[in-house]
């Protein structure tokens, strides 16, 4: 396979610094944009010239550990399963702390060359202030590897806690990254596909709780002004129902071009995926691939996903990072988790290019205001200008006023190029109406009442919004 130029510039650079006495290489690249791949052929470079006996990958779950070890058995054309005759070996963190002594003796008898994916899981610059996995790279694996390899798409920690093996600046505590080659730099390059992140809202919501009744114009105020969890809102069929809908939608377009286009809802709990499973069945006639840390292999599961041309599939912790399915195109962000790390590894899974004929990558998400302000920071890094459209009121009678349903779209365009208008327009449905039957009797939104766990009644019954935050793909393509 043809090495990208990062791949290559990358590969030189960390062999340049092996040679010269730094035996330690830190590498940020964006997800999706092949950093197996370039580890793979850097590990292939070191054996062929000599400078290393074994490779040793690992990773944080059992399917980056497979997709790592067939890379290395494809560009080495060595066996990678750890046993006898093999080149190395590729496990997860997780195995850390259960191998033996005899394992670590290859460090003082072989030159071994580690590579560390998505080195941000292993914390810690000391054994005081070290994780698990930390603790034991410092103990047996710094300063005893000939030489290893750190990569991450996301360099940093939600604890804040020093990530292991790396170097940081004073006095702002950057990590210092020997190669990074940025989302910016990979949509210049035609390497990742260009994202658009949809923020859906809802402008009439109500609370009842006990005799009194609140109302919120949006989801924000919702949260800010209320005892309601975020949970409440991923729960809420409704919400469910409109951004499985939109998303639908979306994908059904790129089929037409793409037939084995796929799509991934990220859930926040077992109980909620088999949730939107259920709602996605009965509201849409949509079948789901549902995998969770609790199937007996959910490798397996995704593998077969991976090559299959089957539509959706619902993942709780299973498909995050490095997990690579180049033909997931559309994602609904349905999780409680709200950290920017978790946020840019679940948009990294639809930016992988591909050779089919559409290259469109759409994530759809509530617009709560920790993820507005991440799609926000990931519109920087778009390499072209931005603008951020206010909705404009439109003259009594145009469209059944159709303002506060209205779909921002802003188009980035190339420096040097004059950008396309904005185009407003009504979202495709209008309105949003509840499925037509509850319990086998039609009811209207309004008439549905939400149970709650909070002793409240939430009723989402406004109009659905929604914001394109990035979008760019007819100017860049």
């Amino acid at each position: 396979m043809k090495l990208r130029q990062w791949q290559k510039s990358c590969i030189n650079k960390a062999s340049k610094q092996y040679l010269s006495g730094n035996n330690h290489f830190l590498t940020l690249a964006t997800p999706g944009a092949g950093k197996t791949l370039m580890a793979s052929e850097l590990a292939n470079h070191l054996l062929n010239s000599n400078l290393i006996d074994l490779v040793i990958c690992f990773s944080p779950s059992s399917i980056v550990s497979q997709d790592f070890c067939h890379s290395l058995q494809s560009r080495i054309n060595h066996r990678f399963d750890g046993l006898l005759g093999a080149k190395g070996h590729s496990m997860t963190y997780q195995s850390l702390q259960h191998l033996d002594g005899s394992f670590w003796e290859l460090f003082t008898r072989y030159r071994v060359f580690v590579i560390f994916d998505e080195i941000h899981h292993c914390a810690g610059s000391n054994i005081e202030n070290a994780n698990a996995w930390g603790e034991q790279i410092i103990l047996n694996i710094q300063g005893k590897a000939k030489y290893t390899l750190a990569l991450t798409g996301t360099p940093w920690r939600s604890d804040a806690a020093p990530i292991v093996l790396s170097k940081y600046m004073n006095p702002d505590g950057k990590i210092l990254c020997d190669y990074v080659y940025g989302l910016s730099e990979a949509l210049k390059d035609n390497v990742c596909r260009v994202p658009q992140i949809v923020a859906v809202d809802n402008n009439h919501i109500s609370v009842i709780d006990d005799d009194e009744t609140k109302t919120f114009s949006s989801f924000r105020s919702l949260l800010s002004q209320s005892s309601v969890p975020y949970q409440e809102i991923i729960e809420n069929e409704k919400v469910i129902n409109y951004i499985i809908s939109s998303a639908q939608k979306k994908l059904a377009a790129i089929r037409a071009k793409n037939s084995d286009a796929a799509g991934l809802i990220v859930a926040s709990s077992i109980e909620h995926a088999k949730q939107i499973s259920k709602l996605m069945n009965a509201n849409f006639n949509e079948d789901a691939v549902v995998v969770t840390y609790r199937e007996n292999d959910p490798s397996s599961i995704i593998q077969q996903f991976r090559q299959a041309d089957s539509k959706w599939i619902i993942s709780v912790g299973m498909i995050s990072e490095g997990t690579n399915i180049p033909r997931l195109q559309v994602c609904c962000h349905l999780t409680n988790i709200k950290t920017e790390m978790h946020f840019r590894q679940i948009l990294g899974r639809i930016l992988r290019m591909t050779t089919s004929k559409n290259q469109e990558a759409i994530l759809y998400m509530p617009a709560e205001a920790k993820l507005l302000e991440f799609a926000y920071r990931v519109k920087q890094d778009v390499p072209f200008e931005a603008d951020v459209v206010q909705f404009e009121k439109m003259k009594e009678g145009d469209k059944n006023n159709i303002d506060d349903a209205t779909v921002a779209e802003a188009s980035f365009g190339k420096e040097g190029k004059t950008r396309p208008q904005i185009e407003l327009k009504l979202s495709e449905d209008g309105s949003f109406t509840d499925h037509p039957t509850f319990n086998g009797k039609s009811e209207t939104v309004e008439e549905h009442f939400l149970s709650s766990s909070y002793d409240k009644v939430v009723n989402v019954f406004g109009r659905f919004r929604q914001e394109s935050i990035a979008l760019g793909l007819s100017e860049l393509r």
